[in-house]
């Protein structure tokens, strides 16, 4: 199949927020989606933000080298959002012969970053001229075989966003049941029989994770030894094997071979993006873990149901919240995890909640595991698009 230049079927859009009706930036995520900017616009002019219209596209050219990926994102909702007038927002000039579902595919290609990665500037961020993006090349089917790309694609994305939604609603009844037996109507100071107040040190043991040693990096290339970091975790309860996960070689595993997590292990971030809380799946199983998170083991008078449930709950998070130091540069230190006040309810209450809640956890993993393959075969079909 050809390769076409993109700069042929697109074209710039430079339309301003001038009446300033929109007033809410984005900005783009690593995946490739808007999301809220988190730049503070107090004060700022928004008139000058560019307006981005359904099925048009936005761009950070800036950091191309730095996050070695184009945030590139397409609008599909109706309603215009604004973004930085540094962005480059462009709209597909050949409709005809260009579906923008199809180009943003392209887009979400590993190929596509890597290849864009090679035209960065010299630049700290490594920054890449809007030129350079025009240039790029890529194959232009048919508009029929454009659109059956597409629809499959979408059908594993519909597949993956039911998924998704069921996680979310699992997810808060698992939250729901907890705050039910354990948080609604209890009163610290007037606890059931065999309940009390303990610290997080008295029924479980803090571990660190372990730093790779100096001069090795991860690969993508999969062995046995999975590695674990703060990236790879989730918003939901288990930390599944996917394509994401990155690994060390024999001679790594070798040094820091003690530090690995366990099945049903709970795992907490205490550097960077501190209190992110997963579960280890049964898929991760002996994989190594970053010196950025904690694993917390060899539970007593609890379970990793109940203990996870309070570490994500509205309290437990504001405990965690309270126990980081330091400034900018923030950590969550294991002794101040140690001392973290929780309920400790009778060993039936514990039992019971672990009954209820296996039923939840099944149907969570299934949902988990099922798109994880569906993003490995959105992933295939993307491979096949420069084929």
């Amino acid at each position: 199949m050809a390769y076409k230049r993109l700069g042929d079927y697109i074209r710039e859009v430079n339309v301003r927020n001038r009446d300033e009706k929109v007033t809410k930036p984005m900005g783009i995520n690593i995946d490739k989606h808007f999301m809220p900017s988190v730049a503070n616009v107090i004060g700022t002019d928004l008139s000058t933000y560019k307006l981005v219209s359904k099925n048009q596209f936005a761009c950070n050219l800036m950091h191309v080298g730095r996050d070695e990926k184009i945030p590139m994102a397409i609008q599909t909702e109706d309603k215009p959002i604004i973004v930085s007038p540094a962005y480059f927002v462009f709209e597909i000039a050949q409709t005809n012969k260009l579906l923008p579902e199809y180009l943003m595919m392209w887009f979400r290609r590993p190929e596509f970053d890597r290849n864009a990665w090679f035209y960065t500037d010299a630049d700290v961020r490594g920054g890449m001229d809007k030129r350079a993006l025009l240039d790029m090349t890529f194959p232009i089917p048919s508009i029929e075989r454009q659109r059956e790309i597409v629809e499959e694609y979408e059908t594993l994305s519909r597949r993956i966003r039911l998924n998704e939604q069921m996680i979310q609603k699992l997810e808060a009844t698992a939250q729901a049941l907890y705050r039910k037996m354990f948080v609604d109507n209890i009163n610290k100071e007037n606890l059931p029989a065999g309940w009390r107040m303990g610290t997080l040190g008295e029924v479980a043991d803090i571990k660190g994770g372990k730093r790779l040693p100096k001069g090795e990096e991860l690969q993508t290339e999969k062995s046995s030894h999975p590695y674990i970091k703060v990236a790879d975790m989730c918003n939901y309860k288990y930390v599944i094997l996917n394509n994401e996960i990155q690994y060390v070689n024999d001679d790594v595993q070798k040094q820091i071979h003690q530090y690995i997590v366990n099945t049903d292990d709970i795992i907490l971030s205490i550097v960077g993006t501190i209190g992110n809380v997963n579960v280890i799946d049964e898929s991760l199983n002996g994989a190594n873990l970053t010196e950025n998170c904690v694993k917390l083991v060899n539970l007593r008078s609890i379970s990793n149901n109940y203990l996870y449930s309070f570490l994500v709950s509205k309290e437990g998070k504001s405990i965690i919240e309270q126990s980081i130091v330091g400034g900018v540069q923030g950590k969550l230190p294991i002794y101040n995890i140690e001392k973290m006040e929780l309920l400790i309810p009778s060993e039936r209450a514990v039992k019971d909640f672990n009954l209820k809640m296996s039923i939840i956890n099944t149907d969570l993993k299934i949902r988990l595991k099922d798109n994880t393959k569906l993003t490995e075969l959105q992933s295939l079909l993307l491979a096949k698009m420069g084929q």
